[in-house]
């Protein structure tokens, strides 16, 4: 009997305040930062008053469920703007939808050039240089073994090893061909289909940031469902937002530990996001592009503190497939990036950055010296 069963690993923003009014405060908000707990009117660089209780709208889109908080008022228009900007790139960056352009390219597999818009153009590109860093393990022309599976969907089977085998020939990343100057993408064999799913969220997270800066925005939380951009001061603590590493073996708002951010992206890849479960046995939706199979490693979760969301989707799958050791010593190399490696013996592993500021919580899970 198979069971289909969407987990999305979204990251928590726990307020850890300690005095007894604030913890009375943080049970009766929704809010999913530190809860500003004084009356008092504040504003920001740009003027605009900044506000305790924020703006808040939650729609489901993007295969997630979306929430944005403005912490300013009257910003009604801006949050307009921002969900119908991510409604726009849905669209465009749908496999399934004969308008949008990866369907487009994927339809010209082996044909000829697609001309796209500037924003898909953009995430092919980022997604061929990640590919490089990860040497090949993160490849968007994976669309032809995803396809197979479709794990996340009502459609999700197990392929036979034939399918699984023949896909396997279709990705490489080394087929996918640009033109800058034209806004091109081809795809150079037939059969072969991208699947932007590992990186188009966080660019369309960065997307939404750009829109309500450019309302003058400087306070908000986007949280794109394992996607999360805080941005501007937090009302309540002059220290940061407090991040919480969602636990990936439990339901969401379980953590692991916390981290304090001033402003970014965190971005969670995990193997309890979505899976599929047949015959008695799981499997994940994160493929190994060599094996044509679920991932087989020791790694249950990731989360990526990055500058900017797109920058976080990225890397967050491929550090995923890298695993542990390649992958922190990716993010070492790396300024303005940190990494939480979630083992499946419970052992938490941290990019050198966090040793000394993440504040572990969960008496189930300990810290790996490395």
């Amino acid at each position: 009997m198979k069971k289909t069963l969407l987990m999305l690993l979204v990251l928590i923003l726990t307020a850890c305040s300690q005095s007894q009014d604030q913890t009375q405060s943080q049970k009766k908000s929704d809010n999913p930062a530190d809860v500003v707990t004084t009356a008092s009117v504040m504003t920001d660089q740009t003027g605009l008053e900044v506000i305790k209780d924020p703006l808040t709208r939650s729609e489901t889109l993007l295969h997630t469920a979306v929430t944005l908080q403005i912490y300013h008022p009257n910003q009604e228009a801006a949050m307009e703007q921002a969900f119908n900007y991510m409604k726009e790139m849905e669209q465009l960056f749908s496999t399934n939808l004969s308008g949008s352009d990866v369907y487009k390219i994927n339809q010209a597999a082996g044909k000829e050039a697609v001309k796209v818009h500037p924003e898909t153009f953009e995430v092919i590109q980022r997604a061929i240089d990640v590919a490089e860093q990860s040497q090949g393990l993160f490849d968007i022309s994976i669309g032809a073994l995803t396809n197979l599976w479709q794990i996340g969907s009502d459609q999700a089977r197990v392929p036979s090893d034939q399918e699984i085998q023949t896909a396997l020939t279709k990705i490489d990343y080394h087929k996918i061909t640009l033109d800058d100057q034209a806004q091109t993408v081809k795809l150079e064999e037939a059969g072969m289909a991208l699947e932007l799913g590992g990186i188009s969220k966080g660019f369309i997270g960065s997307g939404v940031a750009d829109i309500l800066k450019e309302h003058g925005i400087s306070t908000a939380i986007i949280n794109l469902g394992g996607n999360v951009i805080v941005m501007g001061q937090n009302p309540a603590n002059q220290a940061g937002w407090n991040v919480g590493v969602q636990d990936p073996d439990k339901v969401r708002g379980a953590i692991v530990g916390s981290q304090r951010v001033q402003e970014g992206a965190i971005v969670t890849s995990g193997i309890y996001e979505r899976y599929l479960e047949q015959d008695g046995k799981k499997y994940h939706h994160i493929m190994d592009p060599n094996t044509g199979y679920p991932l087989d490693n020791n790694i249950s979760g990731v989360t990526v503190f990055a500058p900017t969301s797109f920058d976080g989707d990225a890397y967050s799958t491929a550090l995923f497939l890298l695993g542990i050791d390649q992958g922190l010593d990716l993010i070492n190399r790396l300024d303005g990036y940190e990494v939480v490696y979630i083992d499946k013996d419970k052992g938490v592993h941290l990019s050198d950055g966090l040793k000394e500021s993440f504040q572990l919580t969960n008496k189930e899970y300990h810290i790996v010296n490395e």
